[in-house]
C-alpha cells in the first residue's frame, strides 16, 4: 500500500493520459471530477496535452496549401514533417501522395476562370511526370493507378471519359477528407501514451519474438527436409555411378590383357547409366556398334534430362493399414498419412480431427500430382465431390485448403472431372474468392487462377462465365495488374478463352477492356505484350478466330499429357514431428506394416511429354502450375 501511495500521482497521470488518447471524453470528465473530490493529485509530467502545437500548425498550413493549390509549399511541408519511412514504406501514404500529385497537376484546369496560364500548367504537368517516372513508378503495376500514367499525355483531360471523375467537386472533397484522416492518424500514433508503451514492452514484444522464432524454426525444418531429399537422390546416383565406373575400369583392364569387349556388353553398361524409364527405348533404338556411340551416350548422360526412377520399396500389410486408418488414434493416423504421402502409395483416406484432415488433403494432393494417381481417382466422382465440399467449408486450416485446391486443380487436367466441376458451379466459387486476391496466399491465388483457366477452356465453362460476364471480366482485369506475375499466363488464357463468347465480348467492349489491356502493354514484358495483343485481337473479332473454339463434347483423355509434377509445397509447415522413440516415415511403414515383397521395380512405359509451352499466344490447353513452370504442359 505504501508503494502505491508513493507512485499514485504518476499512476493517475498515466490513466488520464490514456483516456485522453483513446478519446474517452465522458469517462475522463468523471475520472478528473472524482480525483478532485478525493484530493488525488495528478502527475504534471504526464498531464500535458497530446496535441503538439507545432503539429497543429503544420496541419493547418498543409490543408491551406491544399485548398489554394500551392504545390511547392504543400510538398515542402509534406517532406519535412512526414517521416521518410512512412512516405516510402506505408502503402496508405504512397496511395494518398499519388492522388495529391494528381490534385495539384489538374488544379489550374479546375479552378481557372478562363484559360489557365500555359507556363504554370506545363510546369505542374512536368512535375507530375517526374513523379510518375521516379517515386510514382512503384504503383505502375497497380490496376487502380494505371490509367493515370496516361494523364500527362492527354491534350484535354477534362473531356476524356477516364478522367471525368477527377474534375468533380466531390472527388476533391473526398481527397481532402482522406488527407485529414491520415494526418490525424499519423500524429495520434506518434504520441503514443506511456501506459500503452509499458504494456507493449512488458511481454507483448516477447510474444512476437517467440512467434517469429517459431516461424523461422518451421522454415528451417522445411528447408532441411528438402535438402535431405536432394542428398538422398545424389547419394543414390553416386552409388550407381561408382558401380558402373568399377565395371568400366574392369573392362579397360581386360582389354590390356588382350580380351575383347563386345558391343552387347558396352550396351548393357551404358544403358545402366539411365533410368528405368528410358532403358527399354534406348536398348531398341540405339546402335552401339557405330563408332563414337558410347562416348556420345556418356556425354548425353551429363545433360539435365528429367528422369524418373521406380524405387524398389518393401510391400506393406494393407489390411492392417486400413484397420489402423479407421480405428487407430488420431496421431497414428496422421503419421500413417504422412508416411504414405512420402511414399506416394494410394490408400483409403479417413479423417476426423483437424490434423488428420490436413494430412489427408496433403496425401490426396500428392496422388493428384501423379498421372497414375489422377487416373485412379478419376474412376469415381466421389473423391471430387468430397474435395469440393471440403474446399468450400474449410476455414480453419490454410494448409488444408491449399492442398485440397491443389488436388482439384490437377484433377482439372482430366476432361470428365472438368465437366463435373463446371456442373457443380465451382467457377462461381473461384470468382468469388478471387475478388480479394490480396487476402489469399501465393499458392491459393496461383492454383485458383490456373483452375479457373482450365475450366474456362471448355464450352460449358465459358457459358457459365457468360452468366456473370461483368463480374468475371472485372476480376480478371484486376488480376492482370497483380504483383504475383506467376498468374499472368493463366489470367491471359482465361480472358482469351471466354472472349470467344459474343455476349462476353460485348460486355468487355462496354467496360473499355481494350483501354485496360493497352495500359498493360506499356508496362509488360515481351511475352506478356504478345499475349495481350492476341487477347485484343480476340476482343475485336466479329467472328471466332480459327482454332479458338475447339470441340469439347467428347470426354476422352487424349489431351492429357502423361507426366508427374511433385511440388515442394506438399511438405510445407508439417504439423507433427516425431518424439523420442516414436516411429515416422519409411521406418514406421517397414517396422509395423511390412508385408510380402511385390514390387519388381519394373516401370510402366509412359507416354512422351509435350513440347514446352513458350509461344506468344495465351494458353489454350489445361495446365497445372508445377508442370507449366517445368515446361511440361498438360
Amino acid at each position: 500500500m505504501v508503494d502505491v501511495l508513493a507512485h499514485e500521482s504518476e499512476l493517475l497521470g498515466l490513466v488520464k493520459e490514456y483516456l485522453d488518447f483513446a478519446e474517452f471524453e465522458d469517462t475522463l470528465k468523471t475520472f478528473l471530477k472524482e480525483c478532485k473530490i478525493k484530493g488525488k493529485p495528478l502527475s504534471k509530467s504526464t498531464c500535458g496535452s497530446l496535441r503538439d502545437p507545432k503539429s497543429l500548425k503544420f496541419q493547418r498550413d498543409l490543408l491551406a496549401a491544399f485548398d489554394s493549390g500551392d504545390q511547392k509549399v504543400f510538398f515542402r511541408l509534406w517532406e519535412e514533417h512526414i517521416p521518410r519511412p512512412i512516405r516510402d514504406g506505408d502503402s496508405l501514404a504512397q496511395k494518398l501522395e499519388f492522388y495529391l500529385h494528381i490534385h495539384f497537376a489538374i488544379y489550374l484546369l479546375k479552378h481557372s476562370a478562363g484559360r489557365p496560364d500555359k507556363e504554370d500548367l506545363d510546369e505542374r504537368i512536368s512535375y507530375f511526370k517526374t513523379f510518375l517516372e521516379t517515386k510514382g513508378a512503384a504503383l505502375s503495376q497497380t490496376t487502380e493507378f494505371l490509367p493515370f500514367y496516361a494523364l500527362p499525355f492527354v491534350p484535354n483531360p477534362m473531356a476524356h471519359p477516364s478522367f471525368k471523375e477527377l474534375f468533380q467537386d466531390s472527388w476533391t472533397s473526398e481527397l481532402k477528407l482522406k488527407l485529414e484522416k491520415f494526418l490525424a492518424l499519423m500524429f495520434k500514433a506518434s504520441n503514443t501514451p506511456k501506459l500503452l508503451t509499458l504494456y507493449k514492452e512488458n511481454g507483448q514484444s516477447n510474444k512476437d519474438v517467440l512467434q517469429q522464432l517459431h516461424q523461422q524454426l518451421v522454415e528451417a525444418e522445411r528447408r532441411s527436409m528438402t535438402y535431405l531429399k536432394r542428398y538422398n537422390r545424389i547419394q543414390a546416383d553416386y552409388h550407381n555411378l561408382i558401380g558402373v565406373t568399377a565395371e568400366l575400369v574392369d573392362s579397360l583392364e581386360a582389354t590390356v590383357s588382350g580380351k575383347m569387349i563386345t558391343p552387347e556388353y558396352l550396351q548393357s553398361v551404358c544403358v545402366r547409366l539411365f533410368s528405368n524409364q528410358m532403358r527399354q527405348s534406348l536398348a531398341h533404338s540405339v546402335d552401339f556398334t557405330r563408332p563414337g556411340t558410347a562416348s556420345t551416350m556418356l556425354r548425353a548422360s551429363l545433360a539435365p534430362v528429367k528422369l524418373k526412377d521406380v524405387p524398389l520399396l518393401p510391400s506393406l500389410d494393407y489390411e492392417k493399414l486400413k484397420k489402423d486408418l479407421i480405428l487407430g488414434s488420431d496421431r497414428l493416423k496422421a503419421f500413417l498419412l504422412q508416411a504414405l504421402r512420402w511414399r506416394s502409395v494410394l490408400q483409403l483416406l479417413q479423417s476426423k480431427s483437424e490434423v488428420v484432415r490436413q494430412y489427408t488433403a496433403r496425401l490426396i494432393n500428392a496422388f493428384a500430382s501423379l498421372a497414375e494417381g489422377r487416373r485412379y481417382l478419376a474412376q469415381s466422382t466421389k473423391v471430387l465431390r468430397m474435395l469440393e465440399e471440403r474446399l468450400k467449408e474449410e476455414d480453419k486450416d490454410v494448409i488444408t485448403r491449399e492442398n485440397v485446391l491443389g488436388a482439384l486443380q490437377k484433377f482439372s487436367l482430366r476432361r470428365p472431372l472438368q465437366t463435373a466441376m463446371i456442373q457443380d458451379g465451382l467457377i462461381f466459387w473461384l470468382i468469388d474468392i478471387l475478388k480479394e486476391p490480396d487476402c489469399l496466399s501465393d499458392y491459393t491465388l496461383e492454383y485458383s487462377v490456373a483452375l479457373l483457366m482450365n475450366l474456362c477452356l471448355r464450352s460449358a465453362g465459358k457459358n457459365m462465365c457468360a452468366k456473370v460476364a461483368g463480374l468475371v471480366l472485372k476480376v480478371l482485369s484486376d488480376l492482370l495488374g497483380h504483383e504475383n506475375h506467376e498468374i499472368q499466363p493463366y489470367v491471359n488464357g482465361a480472358l482469351y478463352s471466354i472472349l470467344s463468347i459474343p455476349s462476353i465480348r460485348e460486355e468487355a467492349r462496354a467496360m473499355g477492356m481494350e483501354d485496360i489491356l493497352r495500359c498493360f502493354i506499356k508496362e509488360g514484358n515481351a511475352e506478356m505484350i504478345r499475349q495481350i495483343e492476341f487477347i485484343i485481337k480476340q476482343l475485336n473479332a466479329e467472328e471466332l478466330l480459327d482454332g479458338v473454339l475447339e470441340s469439347d463434347d467428347d470426354e476422352d483423355e487424349d489431351d492429357e499429357e502423361d507426366h508427374d509434377t511433385m511440388e515442394a509445397d506438399l511438405d510445407k509447415d508439417e504439423l507433427i514431428q516425431p518424439q523420442l522413440g516414436e516411429l515416422s516415415g519409411e521406418k514406421l511403414l517397414t517396422t509395423e506394416y511390412l508385408g510380402i515383397m511385390t514390387n519388381t521395380g519394373k516401370a510402366r512405359r509412359r507416354g512422351t511429354a509435350g513440347v514446352q509451352w513458350g509461344g506468344p499466344e495465351p494458353l489454350r490447353r489445361p495446365v497445372t502450375p508445377g508442370g507449366h513452370r517445368t515446361g511440361y504442359p498438360a
